[in-house]
């Protein structure tokens, strides 16, 4: 059971409470939290559960925005995980997005939607067809009726029908002059590369996307090729389980517009789209710095948004580096960032340049990390394939549609 959750900003202030149940947390306890974070000299290596000395404390960032639950009771600790992302994913939909200045624009929607979420510390209503019936997103309408007529409340005064259906995350009597469906799968792949070049971890986490346009109350039936490659599964509660469990068929009623199906995992992916090498020597009170990229395994598509990152060490004073390819920026913050776009076929992209050393320093003793950013776009390198999707229950044949993309996530390369 949650007792409050709190809303802070990226500088560490209280922008929302929410007091959940009879007791009453304090907000010293948002403040005890802020000196666990900054203390910390990575900010993600938090933990998602930290037990304070008065509660257990949920937390997660999405966007600078920190998301905080508390409780004194043993509990679940992936239920309180899971009801922050339910909350922080409605709250980005409805709103467009989150940062500071839009929260505290929609303060009465934002609690309207709290109340709906949670009843007395207990989840209840989290899905996203069911509140619109219930709360109305803002609009430029709702804002200037709401100063005319005083009244900022979007709060409907009926009850919606998917409440009481076995289906809730769908709308009823849905109709749609055109049905289409169309599925993608997403997938970011996590890599680290050592010093030597070799091949440490590399693993993908992926999603299906559905974005469903159909009349009535479809039913749907999704098959892949390969479902044996896949690891760590969640779904979508409309996912029927039986089925995926005895035959991995995903067999659902889908909700309305745009969600995710399934998360999943595959792991010990030997093939990466791309190689860094970097080169760094360093004597005199200078380091000279090189590094290439190129393909290293040709996807088929073209690899785009190239991006190759890396952390200034604190002892560089200056640092004077140019790429063959691309852009080199060094921001405020001593990061490094060659912008590469889409590698080319006839020459592989190069970044050279020198690192000034601080006064009395003859060697760079601490090797930077290469953080890499790309986007694939039409593959799914896991290697995921759809076999087929079937459709049900529609009053006329629907569109079908599918497409794929690869992203790079936690794309390490030691030096």
């Amino acid at each position: 059971m949650l007792q409050c959750i709190f809303l802070l900003s990226d500088s560490g202030e209280v922008m929302l409470e929410k007091q959940l149940t009879g007791h009453r947390v304090d907000r010293s306890i948002c403040a005890w939290f802020w000196e666990q974070s900054i203390s910390q000299p990575d900010s993600h290596k938090i933990l998602p559960v930290i037990a304070s000395p008065t509660h257990y404390i949920f937390q997660i960032v999405r966007q600078g925005i920190t998301f905080l639950a508390c409780t004194q009771v043993e509990m679940p600790p992936l239920m309180g995980i899971e009801f922050l992302c339910r909350v922080a994913d409605i709250l980005s939909d409805y709103l467009g997005g989150l940062n500071e200045d839009v929260i505290k624009d929609n303060f009465v929607i934002v609690y309207e939607l709290l109340d709906e979420m949670i009843d007395n510390g207990f989840p209840l209503t989290t899905e996203p067809n069911i509140l619109r019936d219930m709360i109305a997103p803002p609009n430029i309408v709702s804002k200037m009726l709401s100063v005319v007529t005083g009244n900022s409340s979007n709060m409907n005064d009926t009850l919606p029908g998917a409440t009481s259906s076995c289906v809730p995350w769908r709308t009823t009597q849905l109709k749609h002059t055109n049905n289409d469906v169309y599925v993608n799968l997403v997938e970011e792949m996590d890599t680290i590369i050592n010093s030597d070049g070799v091949l440490v971890k590399c693993e993908i986490f992926g999603v299906v996307e559905v974005n469903s346009h159909l009349s009535g109350i479809p039913d749907l039936t999704l098959t892949f090729a390969n479902p044996s490659i896949l690891n760590d599964v969640q779904f979508h509660p409309c996912v029927r389980f039986r089925p995926w469990e005895s035959q991995q068929i995903l067999s659902f009623v889908p909700p309305d517009g745009l969600f995710k199906l399934m998360n999943y995992r595959v792991k010990k992916i030997r093939n990466i789209p791309i190689y860094v090498k970097p080169q760094l020597s360093s004597e005199s009170g200078t380091c000279r710095v090189s590094v290439m990229v190129g393909i290293r395994n040709d996807p088929g598509k073209a690899i785009e948004s190239v991006v190759v990152q890396f952390q200034l060490p604190p002892c560089v004073s200056s640092a004077n580096l140019t790429a063959n390819h691309g852009t080199v920026n060094i921001l405020a913050d001593k990061t490094c960032s060659w912008s590469i776009g889409r590698i080319p076929k006839d020459k592989a992209p190069q970044m050279s340049g020198t690192l000034v050393l601080e006064e009395g320093l003859e060697q760079l003793h601490v090797k930077p990390i290469f953080q890499v950013g790309f986007k694939i776009m039409g593959v799914a390198l896991s290697g995921l394939k759809l076999n087929k999707l079937d459709l049900k229950n529609l009053p006329t044949p629907a569109h079908k549609g599918f497409r794929a993309q690869t992203e790079a996530g936690e794309y390490e390369v030691r030096s």
